[in-house]
């Protein structure tokens, strides 16, 4: 088994900065990859980002490509996204995630590619 705890969400204004943290604990041998989703009022939960976690190649979805970072600190078990020049529509409950499963690489946007995740953290941008 795999737990993940987000910490980092909070209020900001439209143009500023966030970084969130996703510490991974358990059976942490085992995850393949890392990714970001987030879930807004009424919306879909759609993928953000994602990493892997031996080679560390990164994807990113078009409407935060330029803005956000996914990173990852292997020793620390420990994903970040970086979230620089947000605005309101970033406004959404964001959830780590991790795969145990299926191949090493980035891109995997689904969240049924994912077999843990997290209790998510409130993102909230003001204009």
């Amino acid at each position: 088994q795999v737990q993940l705890v987000e910490s980092g969400g909070g209020l900001v204004q439209a143009g500023g900065s966030l970084r969130l943290s996703c510490a991974a604990s358990g059976r942490t041998f085992t995850i393949v990859a890392m990714g970001w989703f987030r879930q807004a009022p009424g919306k879909e939960r759609e993928f953000v980002a994602d990493i892997s976690w031996s080679g560390g190649n990164t994807y990113y979805v078009d409407s935060v490509k330029g803005r956000f970072t996914i990173s990852r600190d292997n020793a620390k078990n420990t994903v970040y996204l970086q979230m620089n020049s947000l605005k309101p529509d970033d406004t959404a409950v964001y959830y780590c995630a991790a795969r145990s499963s299926g191949p090493s690489g980035s891109g995997f946007n689904a969240p049924t590619f994912y077999d843990y995740w997290g209790q998510g953290t409130q993102v909230t941008v003001s204009s």
